[in-house]
């Protein structure tokens, strides 16, 4: 049974070791770094050495320790160049949030999020718990980031034969005194599966973009 022990101690750890953190980078000098636990999974890593930070902690928990260590990280990391863009919702321990209620409390942090009640964050972002929950999910599961935050416009492809093809269409078509009044043109119908986006994350990036246009990074 001894030599059993140590497998059996190695597996349990393993099953209480915290997730990784989840890093990706959303171009452009801008890092992206989801926690699931505090504070292991705080990069400490060159990915989000010097540079602006999405720093993801939706729907994390933690107490008052967990709380001092993400201010230090964030007064590390944080700059009037690098800012820390802070995702959060009403899901996010409120304990963690309280040391950032100050506007002074880490200079070019930069909260966004839902807002609620319990919950003001510096950009409030309208978007439904359930569709936010979908989209932090859908990166979980493996879906490229960019396809939560960049928009895909579904415009039909207009090529010269159904140019062709339009333009005899309109040639046969009766003229407007002989068409019946009551003719209408029947609405587009609705793409029944629309693009998930992640709307917190994709106002993030928007905001770097525009920093970035300003020179102000």
């Amino acid at each position: 049974m001894k030599k059993f022990a140590g497998l059996i101690a190695f597996f349990a750890l393993a099953a209480a070791a915290p997730a990784a953190p989840l890093v990706r980078d959303l171009g452009q000098g801008l890092a992206y770094c989801r926690v699931h636990v505090l504070p292991g999974d705080l990069a400490t890593d060159a990915s989000v050495a010097n540079r602006p930070c999405v720093l993801d902690v939706r729907y994390v928990q933690g107490g008052d320790a967990d709380a001092g260590l993400l201010l230090a990280w964030l007064k590390a990391h944080a700059g009037p160049r690098t800012p820390v863009f802070l995702l959060a919702n009403s899901a996010t321990s409120p304990i963690l949030l309280a040391p950032l209620d100050s506007p002074d409390a880490v200079a070019g942090l930069v909260i966004l999020g839902p807002a609620t009640p319990r919950f003001s964050p510096d950009i409030a972002v309208k978007v439904s718990p359930k569709v936010e929950r979908r989209a932090y999910d859908a990166l979980e599961k493996g879906a490229p980031v960019t396809s939560l935050i960049d928009e895909v416009l579904d415009k039909p492809r207009v090529d010269e034969a159904k140019l062709t093809r339009d333009h005899l269409s309109d040639s046969a078509a009766p003229d407007d005194d002989e068409a019946d009044a009551g003719d209408t043109l029947p609405p587009p119908s609705a793409n029944p599966h629309p693009q998930l986006i992640d709307a917190v994350l994709q106002r993030a990036v928007q905001l770097h973009r525009a920093l970035l246009a300003m020179r102000r990074l």
